[in-house]
């Protein structure tokens, strides 16, 4: 006699569980798996290895169901699998936020960057002499701000343009500082200059074209300073991730990620400032975010309304260039302001400060 359709249904549930448990195993060795490749450096999908698993299931498919429809099936659990080994692996990252729940806070001379508050990094594009650097610090100063950038090495589009002062320029930074107590911030392009560095540069600035200088990341990565780790100009968000993973995987914590906006079709901005990066930076790691307001936008026009949403949306520290005379700066004029801009900057921002200070206190 056949059987009932109550009956019928309880052996469909009771198959249903043996493939959720079978599932679930399954999912339990693919992590085993992304885990070795992870160590091995290996890519998570295996085209080669798809192609032998669907052709097993045409070899030993007895029907009821169509080849088709069971390739297609298992086609998804693939993905799912793929997608499970990337969500483990992200867990286990130790920028992630899953590896550590609290906030890094980075402290350099006094300034705890990742407190809460709002910190600046200014000065000039390039270090072109020492009354250059020192009246835009002494500027700085009155305004109660002590991180002074500035480029000693500049990796330009045109191998034409200024290069910059190089250790000479580092120097000057140095001195500047000294006198004015304050710290540097400078762009370090190759890991043979990561030691030169060390006795003239607070943080290493990493920049855009050198985010994926896996040497380079390795190397800042083994010294005792705390890096500025500059978005690509191409790199999606995970990129930026991992390049801060080889950063911090070689025992360096102190990383500053900045936003410093990415190439687009766009051209009225020098590119495109991607604003939501912050808080979804901010959300998978726990390092400081950082937003570059001058080379995103390009146009010092645009700095304050960017730097105002930059601290609005969350951002730890706002970065953005300053020049005695822009007009006549060997690199990127456009964008650098001059000093009274400066001052209507941060007046422009003070009322923004105020609302985030109370509501921090």
């Amino acid at each position: 006699m056949a059987e009932s359709l109550e009956a019928l249904r309880k052996r469909i549930d009771e198959i249903d569980l043996e493939l959720l448990s079978l599932l679930n195993k399954r999912g339990e060795v693919v992590n085993s798996i992304g885990k070795i490749k992870e160590t091995q450096g290996t890519k998570r999908f295996d085209p080669v290895r798809e192609t032998q698993l669907l052709e097993s299931i045409k070899e030993n498919n007895e029907g009821p169901f169509s080849t088709s429809t069971l390739q297609h099936l298992f086609k998804q659990i693939f993905k799912a699998s793929l997608d499970l080994q990337k969500t483990e692996t992200k867990k286990i990252l130790l920028v992630s936020r899953e590896k550590r729940s609290e906030d890094t806070v980075i402290d350099v001379k006094g300034e705890k960057i990742g407190d809460g508050n709002t910190h600046f990094v200014m000065g000039p594009c390039s270090v072109e002499s020492y009354e250059q650097v020192r009246e835009v610090a002494l500027e700085m100063k009155n305004q109660g701000l002590q991180l002074l950038r500035g480029g000693a090495f500049k990796p330009r589009t045109s191998p034409y343009d200024f290069q910059g002062l190089g250790v000479e320029g580092l120097k000057i930074l140095r001195q500047v500082a000294d006198e004015l107590d304050m710290a540097v911030v400078s762009e370090i392009t190759s890991p043979e200059n990561i030691e030169v560095a060390l006795d003239y540069v607070d943080i290493i600035q990493i920049g855009a074209r050198n985010m994926q200088n896996f040497d380079l990341l390795k190397t800042a990565g083994s010294v005792d300073r705390p890096v500025w780790l500059k978005r690509g100009l191409s790199a999606t968000i995970e990129e930026l991730i991992y390049a801060a993973e080889y950063i911090h995987s070689r025992g360096n914590s102190q990383i500053i990620l900045c936003e410093r906006g990415i190439r687009t079709y766009e051209k009225a901005t020098r590119n495109t400032l991607d604003i939501s990066s912050v808080p979804i930076l901010k959300k998978e790691t726990h390092l400081p975010v950082a937003v570059d307001v001058t080379h995103s936008t390009g146009r010092r026009d645009l700095l304050l309304p960017a730097a105002k949403a930059a601290i609005a949306i969350g951002a730890d520290v706002v970065m953005a260039e300053v020049h005695p005379d822009p007009a006549t700066a060997l690199s990127d004029s456009a964008q650098q302001m001059d000093i009274a801009q400066f001052r209507d900057f941060m007046k422009g921002l003070q009322p923004l400060l105020n609302m985030n200070q109370k509501a921090t206190v």
